[in-house]
């Protein structure tokens, strides 16, 4: 019963995300309906030379009386007659199947490229909790390589089924108008061909999950080696991270040998079972044509049809087990948009321009796991526009403090407050605009300078990027590169020293001007001299701003009027300097350096 019910679920969720398709979805199907009256239409060009034009049997009186009479008495223009009719009737299969393949390439591509966008604007929105399970390259795959399930159940699969089922009766039918026993014949191998496919369904479904799940750790090898190639590199690992990428894709072999085993098998069932039918068509039908009960044109177009009958009947059982790796995949991508986020915006969410900057934690806990509790009954308060320095050893939470305040995980108890509200109560994409983080690894993507800075803000104008990279002590160097703002800077931004990246990520935060700031060890990965530098920006950058100061360094929060000390949750006060108070940070950096751009 419950395979049954996630059956149905994927069913509703496979009709769900054809919507927008369906008029080329049936057009596909009608093209594909043709295949039954043209299959039917195939024979009879072979009956009337048999019986027509070598046995001398008059034409059925359906031809008589569409054809002229110099025809019908003609056995030249009846052979020529059944040799056009195979032109034909060979000219309009191949047009229906070219426009057909067209079709279904175009909807196909297009509907898996819809869906892929759907996978990867959830996977987005999920939270961090989410991909720290599940991992980026299981995500990667999912995204890549489940996704395109959907085409292949949908145009290659429920399509074709429905077409071989009409192909079928009326097929039947026809047949049995010519020889209704002979028809009976063809059938009984069709419960057994059943049969071979429930089993052959049932068996092999969880067998293709399996594969697919290594397929995705072998990539999570290649993606997790090549993102740390230098640290690869340096301790000289290339040959283990070789023999654990080749464990992980050797037993991906052995499944998958054993699913062609399991398909060779079920392959050799069903032909087996269809050549004994034919067979007994056959005997049967030798028998009755000694008998006079048929005639040997009609014997021959029954075996036609019967090759046709067992054609689509073979469609339908093999369709329903190579349909299997496809619903494998279709349900590893549907576990992702039926996931339910741990970070969930309520429906009722305020919405939030420009914060103040009050923070407070209300006795906050919070484990990622059971049995691992980070913070335990946590509270503070900051006021807005004050700098807090948060300090403690490795693990202390530091780094998750900066991760609830963001709402990038929700705390398992206590509150906490931005401006006297709850987290939870406003809308999350206005939460997170009032944040600017700087991290100790910064994040660049593989484009331009101008583009990385303008990342803090969509839609800023040359001039902007420009005064933040200023404010942030990175324009000049950025103007000796040879492209200037134009340079590309790599991958995760490998083409840059480590302080000119961090000054670039200083940009990005001066230029977003949002109210609350987490610097998160921003200068513990730079040397002294660079790190006085970067401060020297970030002293301009915190003017007026709430900031959260994480740091290893006890002399990186002398500035901080609070300092919080991890675990033991202490907060101490200490001497403030007054800082004279501005509209935006880059007003701020235009009265600091006594002029503006």
């Amino acid at each position: 019963m419950a395979k049954f019910s996630k059956d149905l679920h994927l069913y509703r969720r496979l009709w769900q995300q054809t919507r927008g398709y369906r008029l080329p979805l049936a057009s596909i199907f009608f093209l594909d309906l043709l295949s039954a009256p043209l299959l039917l239409l195939t024979p009879i060009p072979l009956k009337i030379a048999v019986d027509n034009v070598l046995g001398g049997a008059p034409l059925p009186s359906i031809f008589s009386f569409v054809l002229p009479g110099f025809v019908t008495g003609s056995v030249f223009w009846l052979l020529l007659l059944a040799a056009a009719m195979q032109v034909l009737l060979s000219l309009l299969t191949q047009f229906k199947e070219m426009s057909s393949y067209v079709l279904q390439t175009s909807t196909g591509e297009k509907l898996t490229l819809d869906f892929r966008a759907r996978l990867f604007e959830r996977l987005q929105r999920l939270s961090l909790a989410f991909h720290d399970m599940r991992g980026t390259s299981d995500s990667i795959y999912r995204v890549q390589y489940d996704a395109p399930s959907i085409q292949h159940i949908t145009i290659y699969g429920a399509l074709p089924l429905v077409t071989a089922a009409v192909t079928v009766a009326t097929t039947i039918y026809v047949t049995a108008r010519i020889d209704w026993q002979l028809a009976l014949v063809a059938l009984a191998v069709s419960p057994f061909l059943f049969l071979f496919s429930r089993s052959y369904k049932n068996k092999m479904r969880p067998r293709y999950k399996v594969a697919r799940e290594l397929e995705s750790d072998a990539l999570h090898v290649v993606q997790e080696t090549l993102t740390s190639l230098r640290v690869v590199k340096a301790f000289g690992r290339e040959p283990d991270e070789h023999q654990r990428f080749v464990r992980y894709s050797t037993q991906g072999v052995k499944v998958k040998t054993g699913l062609a085993k399991a398909e060779g098998i079920f392959g050799l069932r069903i032909n087996l079972t269809t050549a004994l039918g034919t067979a007994t068509v056959l005997f049967v039908g030798i028998l009755n044509v000694r008998a006079g009960v048929l005639s040997l044109g009609q014997l021959l177009m029954i075996l036609s049809y019967i090759a046709n009958l067992y054609s689509p009947l073979k469609t339908i059982s093999k369709t329903v087990g190579t349909l299997q790796s496809s619903f494998a995949g279709l349900e590893r991508a549907v576990e992702v948009l039926d996931h339910v986020t741990e970070v969930a915006e309520r429906s009722d969410a305020r919405p939030l321009s420009r914060a103040r900057g009050e923070v407070e934690f209300r006795r906050v806990s919070f484990a990622y796991d059971e049995t691992n509790l980070v913070l335990k009954d946590l509270s503070f308060h900051i006021p807005a526009g004050t700098r807090l320095g948060i300090a403690g050893h490795t693990g202390s939470g530091k780094t998750t403090i900066a991760s609830l305040v963001t709402r990038f995980y929700d705390p398992t108890n206590g509150q906490i407050l931005l401006d006297g509200i709850d987290l939870r109560d406003y809308r999350l994409a206005d939460l997170r605009n009032q944040f600017a983080i700087v991290l100790q690894e910064p994040v660049l993507f593989s484009t331009t300078i101008a583009e990385n800075i303008a990342y803090g803000r969509a839609g800023a104008t040359d001039e902007e990027i420009i005064v933040a990279a200023q404010a942030a002590s990175a324009h000049d160097f950025i103007v000796k590169l040879p492209d200037g703002y134009q340079t590309l800077v790599g991958e995760r931004g490998m083409r840059l020293s480590g302080g000119e990246r961090q000054r670039i990520s200083l940009a990005r935060a001066f230029l977003k001007d949002a109210p609350i700031l987490i610097l998160d060890e921003p200068t513990s990965s730079v040397d002294l001299k660079t790190e006085a530098s970067i401060m020297e920006s970030m002293q301009k950058l915190m003017l007026n701003r709430t900031t959260f100061m994480i740091a290893h360094r006890l002399s990186t929060l002398e500035g901080c009027e609070l300092r919080l000390e991890l675990p033991a949750a202490r907060v101490l006060f200490q001497e403030s300097v007054a800082v004279p108070v501005a509209e935006s940070s880059l007003d701020r950096y235009a009265l600091a350096s006594g002029g503006g751009h």
